[in-house]
């Protein structure tokens, strides 16, 4: 009486460990994808240079705009001196309300790069936890995993944004030469 008990329990557990075991290899699967990206685009080190080169580059405009609003209200004020006419210290006072609204909308970098970190943080939290499995799983048992390629289209490989590298950018004579 108890056989065709522990018959189906063994069928049962043949079942568990046989889901378990296709589990486990999807995650091997997703962990040598994120541990060997086809392209540095998925890289986690390219994405947290890409979002520190986006912080660069929001404060530098950010820098230049506020510098040039600053400089244009110092050239205002000395045009305040030399100007009696109402109508053109009119417009005087509008040219200074733009420069102060501009350097207020200016302050968006500030958040922009709080949140930016935020997201750099995350990514190196889960490049931390990947590295960890890898190594857990051990490096080569990962790299015998094998990927499929890449599902960009021709276009999409073409595409992959400014190059952090200099030595890796293409020039402007190469994109020019592209619409010849």
């Amino acid at each position: 009486m108890t056989a065709p008990f522990l018959e189906a329990d063994s069928e049962n557990l043949r079942s568990e460990m046989h889901g378990l075991l296709q589990y486990i290899n999807r995650v091997r699967l997703e962990i040598a994808s994120i541990s060997r990206p086809a392209d540095d685009e998925h890289e986690f080190s390219t994405m947290s240079d890409q979002l520190d080169a986006v912080i660069k580059a929001t404060d530098d405009a950010s820098n230049t705009i506020m510098g040039c609003a600053e400089s244009n209200e110092d050239a205002v004020q000395e045009l305040r001196k030399l100007i009696k006419d109402p109508a053109q210290i009119a417009l005087l006072d509008k040219i200074s309300e733009n420069d102060m609204n501009t350097i207020q909308a200016c302050s968006f970098q500030d958040i922009t790069g709080q949140r930016v970190t935020k997201v750099a943080r995350s990514i190196t939290y889960v490049e931390d936890r990947v590295a960890a499995l890898t190594q857990l799983w051990g490096k080569e048992a990962i790299d015998k995993v094998e990927l499929k390629g890449s599902d960009k289209t021709d276009d999409e490989k073409l595409l992959s944004g400014p190059a952090l590298d200099p030595a890796r950018a293409i020039s402007q004579d190469e994109i020019d030469a592209l619409f010849d």
